[in-house]
């Protein structure tokens, strides 16, 4: 991971020059649940301004980047940094706690998050994500293997969209994925056996176990169906 991270600063300094103002790692990685074989390498690049020209600069660093597996960096303007936290609350808000600087000035500490539509975001995305979830199936339901490789691949997802659920539900913030499950079925009054399951094949150095996926893709949506409804019965 830090020979990676290293490596794309050192690439990101000569490409960008004076326009990169900083270069923060963010997520799972910089809240110590990092899984070398699961998880990604999340990184903020912001500029003091975005046209063509950075594009171009940018390219093949964010190129080399991908090419190790790793999701192209998020890029903001400063100006979008300042002004765009009302509409993105919870990526900011993870952001805050959870981030460290690889390069450059700390322009996330003291951005002001406006919660205003906190909670209407987190129900949008975890709609969005579970009527996705449910397309991306349909064409996979008779592939165990494409199947369970669908769940594994989704429940980082569904874990961080929980975390977010319990800060709404004034419970207290977990990072870690199975400390957010186990969170999760305290204020839910329920348990998730489906979800802890995908997490620990998700973990596993062996990726094929004998389960029955499609059993346990159905009771995955019912876990993600009650996630749902318990954020959507909080006060708007």
């Amino acid at each position: 991971m830090e020979e990676k991270l290293s490596g794309l600063v050192s690439r990101l300094k000569p490409a960008l020059g004076d326009a990169l103002v900083s270069a923060i790692l963010y997520g799972s990685a910089a809240a110590g649940d990092y899984n070398e074989h699961a998880s990604d390498l999340n990184v903020l690049c912001v500029l003091k301004q975005i046209s063509p020209h950075e594009l171009v600069q940018s390219e093949p660093v964010f190129r080399w980047w991908r090419e190790q597996g790793n999701p192209p960096p998020l890029l903001l303007s400063e100006e979008e940094v300042r002004t765009s936290s009302d509409c993105f609350p919870m990526e900011f808000h993870d952001m805050q706690e959870r981030h460290r600087v690889l390069y450059g000035t700390d322009v996330v500490q003291g951005i002001a998050v406006d919660r205003s539509f906190y909670r209407a975001q987190v129900e949008h995305e975890l709609r969005a994500k579970q009527i996705r979830l449910r397309q991306k199936a349909a064409e996979l339901l008779s592939s165990t293997d494409r199947l369970l490789n669908l769940m594994i691949a989704s429940v980082s997802t569904f874990c961080v969209l929980g975390r977010h659920a319990l800060i709404l539900s004034g419970h207290q913030a977990r990072w870690k994925k199975k400390e957010i499950v186990a969170a999760l079925e305290e204020a839910m009054i329920m348990s998730l056996p489906a979800t802890n399951e995908i997490l620990a094949i998700r973990a596993a150095a062996d990726r094929k176990p004998k389960v029955d996926a499609a059993s346990l893709f159905g009771g995955y949506l019912r876990e993600i169906d009650s996630l749902v409804r318990f954020v959507d019965r909080m006060e708007r």
